[in-house]
C-alpha cells in the first residue's frame, strides 16, 4: 500500500467520526460520507491484506523482500553454523605454516590434537589434563597425550619451547591468568605464542566451563605482564556473522521450540535459518563491528 493511500485514509477519520452525530447535515453530504466510508473500509482491507505474513509458500518465497535477502546471502546454513570453527582452523593452518621447520611446539590442551598434523614439519609435543567427563557424562575422546598435567604446572623445563599453541582452553582453566604465566615460563625468549578463546559463547564442555569474555585488553593486560608482546589481535568475524550464526542455532534446534511458533513453525526455521542467517553472514563481509565478535585470534611473542 503506497504512502500516499495510507495518508488518504487517514485523513478521512474525522469524516468517518462525525456521521452517526451531524443529523442535520444535507442528504447528498450524508450519501458522500457514506461513500467516503465504504471506499476507506475497503483500502484498510486491501491495507491489511497487503501486510498480512503470506500463507502460501510460493506467495511467501516469491516476496520482494525474501527473494532479495536471498540474493545476498550464498552461504548454506551449515557453513553458517560452523563458520566459527573453520575460520579458526584457518588462522591456525596460516600460522602453523609460518613456524621454522624442526621448531619444538606445544600443543596446550590439544584434547583431540585436531592441529597436529599442521605441525607435521616441527617437532609436535601435546599438553592436556585428559580428564574431560562432558555434557550428561560422555567422556571426550584425547590423542596420545605427551603431557598429562594441570595447565599451570607443565613438567618441563624453562624456554622449552619455540611455539605454543592454545586454542579455545582458557574459558575452560579455573587459572587462566595463571595458565598465561605457565606458557610464557615454558616459551623460550623470541618464542612465538597463539591463542585463541571466546568472547562469548554458549555453555560447552561442562563442567569444565569458567569463563568468556577474552577481549583484547586482557590479553594485551596479562600478556605484558609476563614479558610477551602483541603481535596481532584479530577478530574472528563480527556482530553481524555472530547474528547469523544464532540464528542457524535457532534452525538446528527448531524442534526444541516449533510449538510456540503455530502454523508458522517451518516458514519461521526457513525465513530465520535460511534467509537471515545467510544474509546476516554476507553483511558482515561488509559492515565488520568487531566488538561484538565470537572471539579473538592472537599472537604474542616472547621478549
Amino acid at each position: 500500500m503506497p504512502v500516499g493511500r495510507i495518508e488518504n485514509f487517514l485523513s478521512r477519520i474525522p469524516v468517518l467520526r462525525r456521521v452517526p452525530y451531524r443529523l442535520d447535515v444535507a442528504r447528498a453530504e450524508t450519501e458522500q460520507a457514506r461513500r467516503d466510508l465504504d471506499e476507506a473500509l475497503r483500502e484498510a482491507k486491501a491495507l491489511r491484506a497487503e501486510n498480512e505474513f503470506p500463507r502460501d509458500q510460493s506467495d511467501f518465497e516469491q516476496a520482494p523482500l525474501i527473494q532479495w535477502m536471498k540474493s545476498q546471502g550464498h552461504s548454506d546454513l551449515n557453513h553458517v553454523h560452523t563458520w566459527n570453527e573453520s575460520t579458526r582452523d584457518d588462522w591456525v593452518a596460516d600460522r602453523a605454516a609460518t613456524v621454522a621447520p624442526g621448531s619444538r611446539i606445544l600443543d596446550v590442551g590439544a584434547g583431540t590434537g585436531p592441529y597436529k598434523n599442521l605441525f607435521a614439519h616441527c617437532v609436535y609435543k601435546s599438553h592436556d589434563f585428559a580428564a574431560y567427563e562432558g555434557y550428561k557424562g560422555d567422556e571426550g575422546t584425547y590423542a596420545e597425550i605427551d603431557y598429562v598435567s594441570d595447565i599451570t604446572a607443565i613438567e618441563v623445563d624453562d624456554n622449552s619451547f619455540d611455539a605454543i599453541l592454545c586454542t579455545e582452553v582458557l574459558e575452560h582453566v579455573p587459572r587462566p591468568i595463571e595458565a598465561l604465566a605457565e606458557m610464557a615460563r615454558i616459551l623460550r625468549p623470541r618464542g612465538r605464542l597463539f591463542i585463541t578463546a571466546p568472547l562469548g559463547s554458549g555453555l560447552h564442555q561442562q563442567p569444565y566451563h569458567f569463563y568468556g569474555g577474552y577481549t583484547p585488553h586482557w590479553y594485551r593486560k596479562f600478556l605484558a605482564d609476563f614479558a610477551c608482546d602483541v603481535v596481532s589481535i584479530e577478530p574472528n568475524h563480527g556482530y553481524f556473522a555472530h547474528l547469523a550464526q544464532e540464528c542457524a542455532r535457532f534452525a538446528w534446534n527448531s524442534e526444541k521450540h516449533s510449538q510456540y511458533h503455530g502454523e508458522f513453525a517451518d516458514r519461521a526455521s526457513h525465513l530465520i535459518g535460511d534467509v537471515l542467517a545467510p544474509y546476516f553472514y554476507a553483511l558482515d563481509k561488509k559492515v565488520m563491528i568487531p566488538e561484538f565478535t565470537i572471539g579473538y585470534h592472537v599472537e604474542a611473542t616472547k621478549r
